[in-house]
């Protein structure tokens, strides 16, 4: 597919400055974009290849002020990033519609709804009483349980799992392996000290504007619902246990783990490798830096920490601080103790 400056200023509401007729076919990255490219920038440390790049077409902040002559055509935008990004999300929509229909082999029961320009790749199963709406794209080899629902626009990547009985909303994206709606982890111990599986008898409810990352886990409920409220972004490699909650618009990344039965509330950020174990509640805000361990509720909104146990971050900077003095500290205190001993045994001379 191809484009002109001017099409794509129409998508992002930039300015043209230069050739608005200019033609890209592709994109590239402003360091090594060549020609019929489109680039962007950002960050101001690529600043100096915005004066070297051969690509045609070049989408940078309206604050960014030019040091030399460019032959590219610019778009001009508030936010080189956002624009960007609607821009990519366009393409992958115009890429995606083309792709309708079931492929074979596929099993699509009789008793599923499916919507307007739906695509369901080859090697999937839909099950019993399945309800799929309008522009869903489900690649190869992926599953979708009896009684699932599914909203509008929502794409689901290869090898994607989802139980019986769990509620998608509108424009969700899954990526690839992820399963949804697996049995919590339910086992109660019995006096001989083996274990009696508890049946998860609840589901997964994932609102609308959710995007989960590759190879997560999230959950069914034990009863009632797993819950993760619209606007959500899922890293990688995420387990989501039973009936835990997560907010709106929180954000959490790769190789978290997130106990059963906890609630996460609003705009929460949540690092990498983060563990946080069941039955607590995280505060509106709150930010967890990577690799903590979370152990009790966050209960103040927007507070910050770090650490396994995690804990106050500015109170564990002071730490970390203090720390990094105590070879110093030791030496000094060795010092002390031998003056005493000497002022000591001075005072039992006299």
């Amino acid at each position: 597919m191809e484009f002109t400056a001017h099409q794509i200023a129409a998508i992002i509401s930039g300015k043209i400055e230069g050739n608005a007729q200019a033609a890209v076919h592709s994109f590239g990255k402003i360091e090594e974009a060549q020609t019929g490219e489109l680039a962007f920038l950002a960050n101001p440390k690529y600043e100096e290849f915005l004066y070297s790049t051969k690509a045609s077409v070049i989408i940078i902040n309206e604050s960014q002020e030019l040091k030399e002559n460019i032959s590219a055509t610019l778009i001009r935008v508030p936010d080189a990033y956002t624009a960007f990004a609607t821009l990519l999300q366009t393409y992958e929509k115009l890429k995606a519609g083309q792709l309708v229909g079931i492929q074979e082999p596929s099993y699509v029961s009789k008793s599923a709804q499916l919507g307007e320009q739906v695509f369901i790749g080859a090697f999937s199963y839909v099950g019993e009483n399945v309800k799929i709406g309008k522009n869903v794209k489900i690649y190869p080899h992926s599953f979708i349980g009896n009684n699932v629902s599914i909203g509008d626009n929502c794409t689901l990547h290869p090898g994607v799992k989802i139980y019986h009985d769990c509620k998608l909303g509108n424009r969700i994206t899954i990526h690839a392996g992820t399963v949804i709606g697996g049995d919590g982890f339910g086992f109660a111990p019995q006096n001989d000290g083996t274990y009696k599986k508890v049946p998860q008898i609840g589901n997964v409810e994932i609102e609308d504007d959710v995007e989960i990352g590759s190879n997560c886990s999230i959950d069914r409920a034990t009863i009632g619902s797993t819950i993760i409220h619209s606007g959500a972004k899922l890293d990688n490699l995420i387990q989501i246990a039973h009936n835990v909650e997560i907010g709106t618009h929180t954000v959490i990344a790769a190789q978290t783990g997130v106990s059963g039965s906890t609630k996460i509330g609003n705009k929460v950020m949540i690092g990498g490798q983060v563990g946080i174990v069941g039955h607590i509640t995280i505060a509106d805000g709150s930010r967890i830096n990577a690799q903590s361990g979370v152990s009790k509720s966050m209960k103040q909104p927007n507070s910050v920490v770090t650490g396994s146990p995690a804990y106050d971050y500015t109170s564990t900077l002071r730490s970390q601080a203090v720390f990094r003095t105590l070879p110093e500290m030791e030496k000094r205190i060795a010092e002390l103790e031998q003056l005493i001993k000497q002022l000591m045994a001075e005072k039992e001379s006299i």
